[in-house]
């Protein structure tokens, strides 16, 4: 079985693609989270990686769960307690590793993003959608939940309103309907996808890393703290930012009206 997740690194960039594109991209029924949790682990290592971006293979963002998979369920073959524990160690892994990632994440949606696959897109930081791309919270369709976070993560992306509309249809959305409830910041060709996250993940990466990685961990603490709390935490980070050398010349270059030198 050839890798699933395809691994390259441009200075500060890493591109992963999602590369069984026979199959839609599928997260199970294959070494998919194994692959992820490995490549969030040597990104999360490498302290000059400040930018991921995901995208995939083939006219298919990601497919989701493999419902082929799904047919060892029926009859009483395996217990409900099983099934539980099986998604604990399983599909869940996923936003364990991608969603708590500390580097920024742009997901580069090349075409259809379901059910997993939608809340894997969810678990970036930022969207970018091609023209053609659709998503869908479409578990109920198969008489099933969003067994992966996705009722912890979509609300998040998109409200309340929304997040339930979709889940409780299970129908598909268009980029454009997604841009305009604010599950993409934006729409683009399928052939100028890439060049847009790359553009972005390069505008990002013109930042201090130890700033970006703080940043992150503050977006996604304020989530559910409270004001105080939060304050804080930023406080602390602050600290600690004061210190990077990134900071130091960040200054020195505007005090000197000149470019910030990569450090």
């Amino acid at each position: 079985m050839t890798d699933f997740l395809i691994y390259e690194q441009r200075d500060g960039v890493v591109t992963l693609t999602m590369n069984q594109p026979e199959l839609r991209n599928p997260l199970t029924g294959n070494t998919a989270l194994a692959e992820f949790e490995k490549a969030c682990g040597r990104i999360a290592a490498d302290l000059s990686i400040k930018v991921v971006v995901l995208t995939g293979a083939g006219p298919a963002f990601c497919s989701g769960g493999n419902v082929k998979t799904m047919e060892r369920y029926r009859g009483d073959v395996v217990a409900p307690l099983a099934i539980r524990d099986e998604y604990e160690t399983g599909i869940q892994r996923l936003p364990q590793a991608l969603y708590q990632l500390d580097v920024p994440t742009i997901a580069a949606v090349n075409g259809a993003a379901v059910g997993a696959g939608c809340d894997l897109a969810c678990m970036c930081d930022i969207r970018i959608a091609a023209e053609g791309a659709r998503f869908a919270e479409s578990f109920i369709k198969l008489g099933i939940v969003p067994g992966d976070g996705g009722a912890w993560l979509l609300p998040r992306v998109v409200g309340m309103s929304k997040a339930a509309e979709m889940s409780f249809t299970g129908d598909a959305i268009t980029a454009r309907e997604a841009l305009d409830c604010g599950l993409v910041c934006q729409v683009v060709s399928a052939e100028r996808l890439m060049e847009e996250a790359y553009k972005l993940a390069t505008r990002i990466a013109a930042n201090s890393g130890p700033a970006l990685r703080l940043t992150k961990k503050l977006l996604r603490e304020g989530q559910h703290m409270g004001l105080a709390s939060l304050l804080e935490l930023s406080a602390a980070f602050q600290a600690l930012a004061h210190k990077t050398p990134e900071h130091h010349e960040a200054v020195s270059a505007f005090m000197e009206k000149r470019t910030p030198r990569s450090v």
